[in-house]
């Protein structure tokens, strides 16, 4: 039953990937369709990741009062809502409308989920689950460059809205497993508060850090087919639109290798070796060429680097700040990633219509930098009160 449960789970975030990439490989070609300029994306972004830190913020009162089990399909029901409404839009603004249920849909299943298997889980499993996650958010640009090349860009998001009710009743069936997770939550309710959480040492470098990996993260989802269409010669719409999955197959690779040595070596390591690795893609990209396969390979090993980042942090925190916290932190690391996933993929909008998408690679530089430099101090802020 257990196995079962695990598997309910991982399915869950494979779910939760779905959506992320779908509007980063569509957008060069809704963008057309709709008539807006390319850096109107970042705001349809923004709305998501801000409806997404809203719902994390409120996840440990959630996790307090609520099952896991109804908070996975409420919040898998509201992403649902949010692809159908994407599907069925033909004017921008109406994006914005379904932005809502897309957004509220995904941060509190995400912490709920995270906090249960930080404190249940081995790494090894908390980097398997994210694993899962990218191979969701691998699926789906797929899905919609085969709606490109045989219908619109609007089937993409209703075939994928198919697939998410699939898993939506799988999860509904699996009701009477939920009974260990139950059990397992019943001491959520001893959880401390979100201030009394910002209070001990480390926390807030931790979430500047994660805001600093997530930034880079979503900037890496949203612009890269966008990247490939203005610096590279020679692809088709399709192909472009599925250069959308390269971060997220990347992601999907380095959790899957992270899973396999998570139990011989330390979060803190997986983290230092992923940021490395993923600098090394970025340079990789950074190579000058009209050809797209240097830039293709490279952005695949960013995205393997950046792999075992997010699981890591969220994995240490019962370790580092205690169980009472680890509800309340994780819901703030969730809401300080999703602002960062909020404003800088924004941010790039501006600046590369201002200064060309070449300086992409930079941009994504700077924030595994900002990640890395936060992440270390925050460690010797926690070991000098262990």
């Amino acid at each position: 039953m257990a196995s079962l449960l695990l598997a309910v789970i991982y399915l869950a975030f494979i779910s939760l990937g779905l959506p992320d990439s779908l509007l980063g490989s569509a957008w060069p070609t809704m963008q057309t369709a709709m008539g807006v300029p390319s850096s109107y994306v970042g705001y349809v972004s923004m709305t998501i990741a801000f409806m997404t830190i809203i719902s994390s913020l409120i996840s440990p009162k959630l996790i307090q009062k609520l099952a896991t089990k109804w908070i996975v399909i409420v919040s898998i029901a509201l992403t649902v809502l949010g692809l159908i409404g994407f599907s069925c839009s033909s004017r921008y603004w109406m994006l914005f409308l379904f932005a809502i249920p897309y957004g509220l849909g995904a941060g509190s299943v995400d912490a709920s989920l995270n906090h249960y298997v930080a404190s249940h889980y081995s790494s090894r499993v908390m980097n398997f689950l994210h694993c899962f996650y990218g191979l969701g958010a691998v699926i789906s640009p797929n899905i919609m460059a085969l709606a490109l090349k045989y219908a619109r860009w609007n089937e993409g998001y209703r075939w994928t809205a198919f697939i998410q009710m699939g898993i939506l009743a799988v999860c509904v069936l699996s009701l009477p497993l939920w009974k260990t997770t139950d059990q397992a939550d019943e001491g959520a309710g001893e959880s401390a508060g979100i201030r009394d959480a910002l209070k001990l040492p480390g926390v807030v470098l931790t979430l500047i850090a994660f805001f600093a990996y997530c930034a880079g993260e979503a900037t890496g989802f949203l612009w890269t087919s966008s990247y490939f269409a203005g610096t590279k010669e020679g692809m088709s719409r399709e192909l472009i639109a599925s250069f959308g999955s390269l971060i997220f197959g990347g992601l999907m690779l380095g959790r899957l290798i992270a899973g396999f040595v998570a139990n011989r070596i330390s979060d803190e390591n997986l983290i230092r070796v992923g940021i490395a690795v993923e600098m090394a893609g970025i340079l990789l990209v950074l190579i000058p060429g009209s050809q797209y396969y240097t830039a293709m390979v490279g952005f695949f090993v960013i995205g393997t680097g950046m792999g075992p980042v997010y699981p890591s942090i969220q994995h240490m925190a019962p370790e580092h700040f205690g169980k009472k916290y680890s509800a309340p932190v994780i819901g703030l690391q969730m809401a300080s990633a999703y602002i960062g996933s909020t404003f800088m993929p924004a941010v790039f909008g501006i600046l590369q219509e201002r200064i060309g998408i070449g300086i992409m690679p930079g941009y994504l530089l700077l924030f595994a930098v900002l990640n890395f430099a936060f992440l270390e101090l925050g460690y010797r802020a926690i070991a000098k009160t262990k």
